[in-house]
């Protein structure tokens, strides 16, 4: 089962029991292993029964991969439900010391690495806020740091999966501003070569967005609801576009490319909708007004004038998504749009709350998804590199079946 692989994942509550259902077609056996494994992930803990219920497997199919899956120590029991007659049944849930995974998120302003447990907490987290780091330097903060992370570690006992990297698909291409010239040599790294080391571990390298989207149907709110936009504002901008629980990639794997949008507004020079709505043109607009930031936490805790220039950058980017967001809304039709990335908690409160406004407005289109900040924010993109590994070898996928090796 941990041999196997797939790129996209599920996540499905009981009431999108029918999608989770199991399958007659080639490698049946680890798909259904699969199905069963996410549904008690997503709604464990729960019984054998519920789980040919949900997956519409027999009882003795759901026995004999319940018995592998607690084999493998993925699962575990988790008491017993009282009070019928017979035999009192037992409730399974995920282990989440069955298996571990590290995700690593680089961008252009810093790195960040976190250690991820099965049921998707993180157990540690390194970050370095850092401005255009190097191949070099990154390579020398995922040695150490995994390093320390994973000191006295009994890969035996507590398996690690693999190594999951999120970073944009132009790191060293775009213009930005501050961007030093040698930046460019992301051009020619191959990122799974910089990153060998003794872990001697698969890595998988993914879009930043894409991975965020990813994380947010895995641990987030796509586990209720599986059709959504994704839009990632760092210190670029990008969109991920999950439909029905599948990730969509596009013709050129470059689905979702939000930040790339021409924009023409007389409010501002720029040319595309990350000129404005990205960390580094909010970090731009503010230098203009006499402020200097390295973080984004210093955002929260600027003056009000900071706190003035801030608004107005509310008030533009939510003017020039609008029109962004009605378009996904009507080709789309997601249940939501998720705005996740490195902006702090409640500044993201305010951008949504202005858009909002401003989509209530709109007339004359069926519907319009409501804007709502992500679940998993902040870390979105490491935690969501982290799950790489979980999606390629233990929960299920359309990628998952049409695999033959």
């Amino acid at each position: 089962m941990r041999g196997s692989a797939g790129r996209t994942g599920s996540g499905r509550g009981k009431a999108e029991g029918s999608r989770l259902s199991g399958t007659n077609l080639e490698r049946a056996g680890d798909h259904n292993q699969r199905v069963t494994l996410q549904a008690i992930r997503v709604d464990g803990p729960m019984t054998r029964t519920d789980l040919a219920a949900i997956t519409g497997l027999t009882p003795p199919a759901i026995a004999n991969i319940t018995k592998r899956l607690l084999d493998d120590r993925l699962i575990v029991e988790a008491g017993r439900i009282h009070g019928a007659r017979g035999q009192p049944a037992m409730k399974l849930a995920v282990n989440p010391e069955g298996c571990f995974s590290i995700g690593m998120n680089i961008d252009r302003d810093h790195v960040t690495l976190v250690l991820l447990d099965f049921a998707g907490q993180v157990r540690a987290r390194a970050t370095r806020e850092i401005e255009f780091a190097s191949p070099t330097a990154v390579a020398e903060f995922f040695r150490t740091e995994t390093e320390r992370m994973l000191y006295g570690w009994n890969r035996k006992a507590t398996p690690i999966l693999g190594v999951g990297v999120a970073m944009p698909d132009d790191l060293g291409r775009v213009d930005l501003p501050h961007r030093p010239a040698d930046y460019e040599a992301w051009n020619s790294v191959d990122v799974r070569k910089l990153l060998a080391s003794n872990l001697r571990l698969p890595v998988f390298v993914e879009n930043d967005a894409a991975a965020a989207a990813l994380g947010e149907l895995q641990f987030g709110h796509g586990l209720r609801k599986p059709s959504f936009f994704y839009i990632l504002i760092t210190s670029g901008l990008g969109g991920g576009l999950v439909i029905e629980g599948e990730y969509f990639r596009g013709a050129d794997g470059r689905s979702g490319e939000i930040g790339f949008l021409p924009v023409r507004s007389r409010r501002t020079p720029a040319r595309s909708l990350q000129g404005v709505v990205s960390l580094s043109a909010l970090y731009a607009h503010l230098e203009a007004g006499g402020f200097r930031l390295a973080h984004p936490d210093a955002l929260s805790t600027l003056p009000p004038k900071g706190q003035a220039l801030i608004e107005s950058w509310i008030d533009l980017a939510a003017e020039l998504l609008t029109e962004p967001i009605v378009g996904v809304s009507c080709v789309i039709n997601p249940e939501a749009i998720y705005i996740g990335g490195r902006l702090p908690a409640d500044i993201v409160h305010r951008l949504t709350h202005a858009l909002n406004q401003r989509l209530a407005k709109v007339q004359g289109v069926p519907a319009v998804a409501k804007v709502l900040r992500a679940a998993t924010a902040a870390d979105a993109p490491a935690v969501g590199a982290a799950i790489l590994p979980f999606i390629d070898q233990l929960l299920p996928s359309r990628a998952t079946l049409r695999k033959t090796d």
